[in-house]
């Protein structure tokens, strides 16, 4: 089972509960240890969150084992790893690649890729925590926490917004400011379950580029997110009347490319428990280099 050990240097009385949370332990995980089978050790004797803890007190936090997802069906394909430890997975998603199941895509999804990995690396824990999404046709790196703390810990970075997320893009037309920020909230357009819109009433969102090449009629953008909304790059780039080649919904006349030409490439991220900044690389794929070059 996995665990944690710490020891409270805090000199003066703390609750166990107030110290775990310190350490990135939320009140979900609390619940799934006391219900699912975990344990919380003081100095090797098992203890309610209540307890107060003293200095130099010992804690241990055992995870209970987790099981699969059933409704994730195995995909014995390949996948493209770019970082693995204990904690965490990160995979170059390629284009025309669903992240997660759908009543449309219900096995060949990247999260249906990554539980067939799991389950030939025979791990302990089965299930597949997603921490990221990316469009089925939008390329690059994809965040997957091996438990359940592992998965609080990256959706409170991504709360807070210190991971950061980098994109290529190519879009239509020049741009004659090198480096732009944008930021118009975006909301679903009415009458549409997929499409999304600059709306006043919508989400904040906020999305930052430099220009790095003009290439003919077109430009490549060096682009990172603030946000995290659905299609916020591909919303925000419409709405300063840029929008990416091959995207069929917001730019349907183009067919320079068979997909949006969008892919994250970079993704910087902190690990607690080896106390180290991760930064993940996905190189440009092939269809939008052809473009580049």
């Amino acid at each position: 089972m996995t665990e944690f050990n710490w020891e409270n240097h805090t000199k003066s009385p703390i609750k166990l509960r107030t110290f775990l949370k310190w350490h990135g332990v939320t009140r979900n995980l609390l619940k799934q240890v006391k219900f699912h089978g975990g344990l919380i050790i003081v100095n090797g004797k098992e203890q309610h969150v209540n307890f107060m803890l003293k200095f130099n007190d010992k804690v241990k936090l055992v995870l209970p084992k987790e099981d699969s997802n059933d409704h994730f069906l195995v995909s014995n394909l390949s996948i493209d790893i770019l970082y693995e430890d204990s904690h965490f997975l990160v995979v170059n998603k390629p284009s025309g690649v669903a992240s997660v199941p759908s009543r449309i895509y219900k096995q060949d999804t990247l999260a249906n890729r990554v539980k067939g990995y799991f389950q030939r690396q025979n791990y302990e824990n089965q299930r597949i925590h997603i921490v990221n999404r990316l469009d089925m046709d939008t390329s690059g790196i994809v965040l997957f926490a091996k438990h359940h703390f592992a998965h609080s810990v990256l959706d409170k970075q991504f709360k807070d917004d210190t991971i950061k997320k980098y994109y290529m893009a190519i879009v239509d037309g020049h741009i004659n400011n090198k480096h732009v920020e944008i930021d118009l909230p975006i909301g679903r357009k009415k009458d549409s379950f997929v499409e999304r819109t600059i709306d006043d009433n919508g989400k904040i969102s906020k999305t930052e580029f430099w220009v790095e090449k003009e290439i003919n009629h077109f430009t490549l953008l060096n682009i990172k997110l603030h946000t995290g909304r659905t299609h916020q790059i591909r919303v925000h780039c419409k709405a300063i009347h840029h929008p990416l080649i091959g995207d069929w919904l917001y730019n349907p006349y183009n067919n320079t490319m068979k997909r949006q030409a969008l892919h994250c490439y970079k993704t910087i991220f902190y690990n607690p428990f080896i106390d180290k900044y991760i930064e993940c690389n996905a190189p440009i794929p092939e269809d939008m280099m052809k473009i580049i070059k």
